[in-house]
């Protein structure tokens, strides 16, 4: 039986019962995470891990919330749904938080979404952009934008380069359905033309036959996107089928590059959800500062907001109770955050989404 990782950020630096009395434990405003600590996104996963400390270090420096510490309970999810749902189970059921934040992919994202709603707790989905988590229901918030928004991007971005033909390569999760449909309709709405959709299965040795499924219209280049480690196999076979001579372009291109070979991926380019502005940059100058490296992805800004929004919400509501925090977002207003400013629709979905047009040499870059 495979056990979830569980992590504590707030008053202990390692454990919540190191130094930590349980008496003390019911004082502090305690929310919850399911992060994909390992598996195929376990890099992405990390990275969110290391924005939520940040948020946590800085709101207990500056008091906390409410007057007491501030504490996220993190779960590893795996990358699997039906572990991911136990560990948000045990977050609501058990431990009582009343904010979840997570996940990150969106056929994991959707069923712990619907779980928290149902049983009264709010929802923070810090890293998912399927089309269908609009429909998980009031309670749940985007701190990161739809894929109608990153489709629209990337399908403008692409026939600006005088790219009219191209192929899509996507897992065939609700993710990637999402977000084929919506460049699809996005980019043969300019003119051009998407040749061959292939969508993948996920959690396979090889992907060969669907890379060379996808090839077979020849079209001027490939748009795809991928997790983690499996990006990184078909990174890899890609290139040892010439297919790299191609221009590829990778929608959330951190993501597609993060655990491929430097020389599989050299001047693929892509979109990315954007850290812009003066928070973006004291994120990134805080997260360099603690962790003596730069941000590996652009998720763990996501995740350091959604922090910073349950917090504000929280203030709102003067509460730390369910209801009372559900009902502050839902009269927040606007939040100027690391990844720019944040403002929900009716149906709590992000507004508006900033990205950057991005490459990656040796690693990724602003183009």
């Amino acid at each position: 039986m495979k056990l979830a990782k569980r992590m504590y950020f707030g008053v202990a630096a390692t454990s919540l019962f190191v130094g930590t009395s349980v008496s003390a434990y019911a004082q502090n405003v305690t929310l919850g995470a399911v992060l994909p600590l390992t598996g195929s996104s376990a890099s992405v996963g990390e990275d969110q891990r290391r924005g939520i400390q940040l948020a946590v270090e800085q709101v207990n420096a500056r008091n906390g919330v409410l007057g007491q510490k501030l504490q996220v309970m993190v779960e590893d999810s795996g990358g699997v749904a039906a572990t991911a749902l136990g560990a948000a189970r045990k977050l609501v059921s058990v431990n009582k938080v009343p904010v979840v934040l997570g996940e990150f992919s969106s056929g994991i994202t959707i069923p712990v979404g619907e779980y928290v709603v149902q049983q009264g707790s709010v929802h923070l989905n810090i890293g998912s952009s399927g089309t269908q988590i609009r429909k998980i229901g009031r309670g749940s918030f985007s701190i990161i934008g739809l894929d109608e928004l990153s489709a629209q991007f990337a399908a403008g971005d692409v026939y600006s380069q005088n790219v009219k033909d191209v192929a899509f390569f996507a897992p065939n999760n609700a993710y990637g359905q999402g977000v084929a449909k919506e460049f699809k309709q996005r980019y043969e709405a300019k003119g051009g033309k998407v040749s061959s959709v292939v969508l993948y299965n996920e959690g396979q040795s090889t992907y060969r036959r669907e890379l060379q499924q996808v090839a077979r219209t020849r079209p001027q280049a490939y748009v795809y996107s991928a997790y983690g480690q499996e990006a990184a196999t078909i990174n890899r076979e890609a290139f040892e089928l010439g297919l790299n001579k191609q221009k590829w372009y990778g929608i959330y291109l951190t993501m597609c590059t993060s655990d491929s070979l430097p020389q599989a991926v050299k001047g693929q380019e892509g979109l990315e959800v954007a850290s812009i502005g003066e928070g973006g940059k004291s994120y990134e100058d805080a997260y360099r500062k603690k962790y003596k490296e730069a941000p590996k992805s652009s998720f763990g800004s996501y995740a350091y907001d959604g922090v910073m929004v349950a917090v504000a919400a929280i203030n709102k509501a003067g509460s730390a109770d369910a209801a009372k925090i559900r009902a502050a977002m839902g009269a927040l207003g606007a939040q100027n955050g690391a990844t720019g400013t944040i403002a929900f629709d009716a149906d709590g979905q992000r507004k508006d989404q900033p990205y950057d047009k991005v490459k990656f040499d040796t690693t990724v870059v602003t183009r």
